[in-house]
């Protein structure tokens, strides 16, 4: 197969920082679409998988899974997409297509495992995949998605991973008018959770430990804010949620949280933390509460999730950075120190 050589961002080992570095692509093949990448936003899993604190990266790694561009090149049986076109590539660029989730289109369940945008096997090169802090991409058609043209694509690029984790557990509990939610955690994730389950007409009650946190899940849309850390806030709450949304990806108390529910309502987890979390029986059984996971989305969701931010003008609140300071940005990723996700503009990378 033709490829040809791109700069890229990326690591050799778990302990070294990230720079500069070439890869190969392949050129578009018949149902391929190739994509200049203009923004890549910069997610937790990126520090996860470089550092190799999930174990199983293959390096070179170059991370990067919310990535959005304009389309310079299609295959000759591309369809759905034009040059010109405003696109954007997810956390996958494939699966297997014929497992029963595949066809169900839940790509993101695939059985054998779907094709990471980075660090999954490229079966077209026979080596890992390369994600998008990159100058470009080349991905099948049917895993591209479509980004409205009103949104401003370096906001829009965070939906790609933060957007859609958090749209399709919402979706799946279907959260709407008449439901009180909570989101635990405003970070990356949570912060999205906020606006879309705003947007889709539920009461939003934002739980935080974070005192300083209060005033922004305001601005972001909440209509209650409980702080986790005050016994008496908590207690006044209990048995009050129909659903959960945990975004915290730390060690935490879900014990606490569950307490919130009413019966028959669902703690979510969407946030990875390192280590197990205990659940104690006696958190679910008096109440016929759940405790759950969710990952992603699939193709067709996060379609439908960008669309439903085009119409209601929704995006990530986000800092833009130059990819020469993404080792910066991993240190007060780990911090805390950004609202809400950092963005690469990656003209930083082709200049």
């Amino acid at each position: 197969m033709n490829t040809f050589s791109i700069k890229a961002f990326g690591t050799e080992a778990p302990e070294a920082d990230l720079e500069q570095l070439n890869i190969d692509r392949r050129e578009a093949t018949d149902k391929d679409v190739e994509i200049d990448i203009l923004y890549c936003g910069v997610c937790h899993s990126d520090l996860h998988t470089a550092r190799n604190e999930w174990h199983g990266t293959v390096y070179p790694n170059v991370p990067g899974h919310e990535i959005v561009g304009r389309i310079t090149k299609v295959g000759d049986g591309v369809t759905k997409f034009k040059v010109g076109d405003l696109a954007a590539v997810g956390c996958m660029v494939d699966s297997c297509r014929e497992c029963e989730y595949c066809k169900e289109g839940l790509e993101q369940y695939c059985e054998e495992g779907n094709i990471q945008t980075y660090n999954g096997a490229d079966k077209h090169l026979n080596k890992q995949t390369f994600g998008g802090y990159s100058e470009r991409i080349v991905v099948d058609q049917d895993f591209v998605l479509r980004v409205p043209e009103n949104l401003d694509p370096a906001a829009a690029a965070p939906l790609l991973c933060a957007g859609v984790t958090t749209w399709s557990p919402l979706k799946h509990w279907k959260v709407g008018p008449g439901k009180r939610i909570g989101i635990v955690g405003i970070g990356g994730l949570g912060h999205m959770g906020v606006k879309l389950a705003k947007a889709l007409g539920a009461e939003v009650v934002v739980i935080t430990t974070s005192p300083s946190k209060v005033e922004d899940a305001k601005r972001l849309g909440a209509d209650q804010v409980i702080l986790s850390t005050d016994k008496e806030q908590m207690k006044a709450n209990r048995n009050s949620l129909h659903f959960i949304l945990d975004c915290v990806s730390a060690e935490h108390d879900v014990n606490a949280y569950l307490q919130l529910l009413k019966t028959d309502g669902t703690l979510a987890i969407v946030g990875a933390p390192e280590h197990p979390l205990p659940v104690a029986a006696f958190s679910l059984i008096p109440g016929r509460k759940s405790f759950a996971g969710s990952t992603i989305g699939s193709i067709a969701e996060t379609q439908e999730m960008l669309d439903f931010c085009g119409e209601h003008n929704i995006v990530s609140d986000i800092e833009l950075i130059n990819i020469q300071d993404i080792n910066k940005a991993y240190e007060r990723l780990l911090k805390g120190d950004v609202k809400y996700r950092f963005v690469i503009d990656m003209s930083s990378l082709k200049n």
